[in-house]
């Protein structure tokens, strides 16, 4: 064998080995790719979720604001009403002084 042929037989070797080495970082590649893919689909499953939940988040906290529980119209209805004796006697007292001034 000469130096052409043994130089050929080894550049033929060496281009074989990188053709390997090509395939298998293809194959890296399109893992790591599709991995890529996976998680792309993942956050926006997320993204939608999480915007589904802050829509639902700010319709309750706006029906939490226009809600009246039974406790609270009981505290308001014992305020009106003791406001509504403290004008009574408002007027009563009013009424008494122009009764003993008239």
């Amino acid at each position: 064998m000469d130096a052409n042929e043994f130089t050929l037989s080894h550049l033929s070797t060496r281009l074989r080995q990188l053709l390997l080495q090509y395939k298998e970082l293809e194959k890296k590649n399109a893992e790591l790719q599709a991995m890529v893919n996976e998680r792309d689909e993942r956050i926006k499953e997320l993204d939608d979720s999480l915007q589904s939940v802050c829509k639902s988040y700010e319709s309750l906290k706006m029906a939490k604001m226009v809600e009246i529980t039974d406790g609270d119209m009981e505290s308001a209805q014992k305020r009106l009403s003791k406001l509504i004796r403290d004008v009574n006697k408002c007027i009563t007292l009013l009424s008494e002084n122009s009764i003993d001034n008239g």
